[in-house]
């Protein structure tokens, strides 16, 4: 169990073998959403390796997931990167592009709490290229696009958030299950009103109203808050993000109405972000109706109340009391103020930008590595069938032989029985074709992690990960598969037959070793008459 994990209690799931461990990963989730981190690591200790050994691998990678999150909670934000990193490996197995983008967007997010802002760019410009080019859209897409826009705005990478938004209004549109959407709006929302307020302290009016706007209509709509109405109790924190976005478009009487209501039972709450929200609402809201004194009262208990969290968020509400005192003072006496407090929001806006152009810059890397992976990989593959080549059976050969696979490895070698008369016979054309054929059925086959290659002309080689029963037991499945194709479509009665020598790797053999048997073995098979598995 972790050191510190705590000890708080958490109740025994019932589990089953025949489907995957839901229960155990939800558990875990809703003590990690209700900041009970501590008892969440608790659980992951039990949880995780059972999950493990009903082989439940979703229900491990989501397990993963609260581990990082739950570190996140406590700030022990090592342990959180390293917990991420394990998830990333665990959906790189499992071959999950979804899973890696959404692990990377997490990953990004835990980067820029410990100001590793290089990785963290390159993690986003990843994530959003993986994303953009999958096939997938299901719910684990949505959640992964969420992810992204959430870190995006972390790094103030508004045009980043828009555009994952964006894609997932295109998906809303193909589903009824509108309302697993909503909250993607109101971080949508809260988005635009932290980018129309920094716009706004740049002096760029219309712009800031445009998207003030926005948020205060996607708000109002998620709050369901009629005109003047009051906010029940479940909408006190959508409340106060949208009082302020009133309070900056100037509808004085409608900010006063929703904020007054709402302070008290945010503070009595403990919700300190958005209490501080509802009386910063209330100090610009005071300061235009003119009650400067009140309106000073609630800015100074905002800015108690602690800075926001985006990097340039900490400047609101200093810029509201700067607008403050050029009235309270005048605007000669605080010219100079006003000037330095423009200075620092166009400083801290450069520093945006900045974030932008190494977003743009960690997005060329990666597609271009990615182009580089892609034209390494395309020479590792056979372009008549398909499969791997020779050289990747040298490179499969050095793993061997380096100890880098550990697992029990049988190697079958196989060749087409006179397969220079069919040549002769019908054309070189046909006998491509065979080989084509041969290669469908080998990979139909063969099992996730069994590596397929044409290693010459019509030889093929398969390094499975099986003993030497199993190994005998794909071979013979395969051969028959041969014998039983029917060729009509390529030749009329055209048959084929392979011949497969099957070995196993046995402490202290090389891999040589391991092909010099498999090769003798094949020989045994062409001496006794073709057509056969010899092992």
């Amino acid at each position: 169990m972790d050191d510190d994990a705590g000890t708080g209690a958490y109740l025994p799931v019932p589990v089953s073998a025949y489907g995957p461990l839901d229960a155990l990963a939800e558990q875990v989730h809703d003590l990690t959403q209700t900041s009970r981190a501590r008892e969440a690591l608790a659980a992951l200790a039990v949880y995780e390796p059972l999950a493990r050994a009903f082989g439940d691998e979703k229900t491990v990678g989501f397990l993963l997931q609260s581990r990082m999150f739950a570190y996140v909670n406590l700030g022990r934000l090592q342990e959180a990167l390293t917990a991420g990193e394990r998830l990333l490996s665990h959906h790189e197995s499992a071959g999950s592009v979804v899973g890696v983008a959404k692990t990377l967007a997490d990953l990004a997010r835990v980067h820029l709490y410990v100001d590793q802002l290089s990785e963290a760019m390159q993690c986003l410009a990843r994530a959003g290229l993986l994303l953009e080019r999958t096939g997938v859209r299901n719910e684990r897409y949505v959640a992964a696009l969420g992810s992204l826009m959430g870190t995006a705005i972390n790094a103030e990478l508004y045009e980043t958030s828009r555009a994952a938004y964006h894609q997932i209004l295109q998906l809303r549109t193909a589903t009824d299950r509108t309302e697993s959407f909503a909250i993607y709006d109101l971080i949508h929302a809260e988005m635009l009103l932290e980018w129309g307020l920094r716009l706004d302290q740049l002096g760029d009016h219309t712009a800031a109203r445009v998207r003030l706007r926005t948020a205060a209509e996607l708000f109002a709509r998620s709050c369901d808050i009629p005109a003047g109405g009051d906010a029940t109790d479940k909408a006190l924190s959508l409340s106060a993000s949208y009082a302020v976005a009133l309070a900056k478009l100037g509808e004085v009487d409608r900010t006063l109405d929703l904020a007054a209501g709402i302070v008290v039972p945010l503070r009595a709450a403990g919700d300190w972000y958005h209490a501080r929200q509802a009386h910063l609402a209330l100090g610009i809201a005071l300061r235009v109706n003119g009650d400067l004194p009140a309106a000073r009262r609630e800015l100074l208990a905002a800015k108690q109340l602690g800075p926001d969290s985006s990097a340039g968020g900490g400047l609101v509400v200093g810029f509201e009391l700067a607008v403050l005192a050029a009235q309270e003072i005048g605007e000669h006496a605080t010219r100079d103020l006003r000037s330095m407090i423009h200075d620092q929001a166009r400083q801290l806006w450069r520093q945006r930008l900045q974030r932008v152009a190494m977003l743009r810059q960690a997005r060329q890397r990666e597609e271009q590595e990615q182009a580089r992976q892609r034209a390494e990989a395309a020479l590792l593959f056979d372009p008549l069938t398909g499969l791997a080549n020779r050289r990747r059976f040298d490179q499969i050969m050095a793993d061997l032989d380096t100890g880098e696979i550990n697992e029990p490895t049988a190697l079958l070698l196989l060749d087409v029985d006179k397969f220079k008369t069919i040549n002769d016979t019908y054309s070189h054309s046909v006998g491509d074709q065979v080989l084509r054929e041969i290669a469908v059925i080998l990979q139909a086959n063969c099992r996730a992690g069994d590596i397929p290659i044409r290693y010459a002309g019509d030889e093929f080689v398969i390094f499975l990960h099986a003993d030497l029963t199993g190994a005998r037991r794909i071979a013979e499945r395969i051969r028959a598969t041969v014998r039983g194709a029917n060729l009509h479509h390529i030749a009329a009665g055209l048959r084929i037959s392979i011949s497969i020598g099957a070995t196993a790797l046995r402490p202290g053999m090389t891999a040589q070793d391991l092909f010099n048997a498999a090769d003798a073995n094949l020989y045994h098979a062409k001496r006794g008459g073709r057509d056969q598995v010899a092992a």
